[in-house]
């Protein structure tokens, strides 16, 4: 399970009219995140079919030297026909058709994105920090009430116990998300 969230800007932020209804849609389809994930890696104008030949290496886990031509048509028609033309409606890439162009706008620019992907039994980052304060809060009311054994240290080592485990914990996940990143590493995120 995949979803998207934005972190830091967003079309508000960046003056550009693009809803966030629009954002998730284009989102929604994982063809699209490659093309924007490929966008906001390059940062600039690319051409349809370099952007097909990388996203068929990436849909069939191979090099982009060992793709077949029916998989880039089949990826250059589809990203042509209608990825492209959505995203460009919804204002994320111009698209010229025409010249087989595909350039980020300001609005796919200062957008940071990032993919909180949840692979087999992990679990997501709200569910985990969700988990840590019930954690913290049942300890804070242990020391409280004066239970055994949380009486063997002082209150100010269990505050402290606590501070360390979400300290370490926020260090965790910023490194976790800044591998998640759109745009940031050679790949997508999912194919991490």
């Amino acid at each position: 399970m995949a979803s998207a969230q934005q972190i830091d800007g967003g079309p508000s932020d960046v003056g550009i009219d693009v809803s966030d209804d629009e954002l998730y849609d284009v989102l929604a389809n994982q063809r699209r995140r490659f093309a924007v994930h490929l966008l906001k890696r390059e940062e600039e104008t690319m051409e349809i079919g370099e952007m097909a030949e990388q996203i068929a290496a990436w849909e069939n886990d191979v090099d982009m030297a060992e793709i077949t031509g029916s998989d880039r048509k089949r990826v250059y028609t589809a990203l042509q026909q209608s990825h492209l033309p959505k995203m460009d409606r919804a204002g994320v890439v111009h698209f010229n058709k025409n010249r087989g162009v595909v350039e980020p706008t300001d609005a796919l620019e200062n957008i940071d994105l990032y993919m909180d992907v949840v692979e087999g039994k992990e679990i997501p980052w709200s569910e985990y920090y969700l988990g840590l304060s019930g954690v913290a809060l049942a300890l804070v009311a242990a020391v409280w009430m004066g239970a055994w054994p949380f009486t063997l240290l002082p209150p100010l080592a269990w505050t402290l116990a606590i501070v360390v485990a979400f300290a370490f914990s926020a260090i965790a996940h910023k490194y976790y998300t800044a591998e998640m990143k759109v745009g940031e590493l050679e790949e997508p995120p999912e194919l991490q």
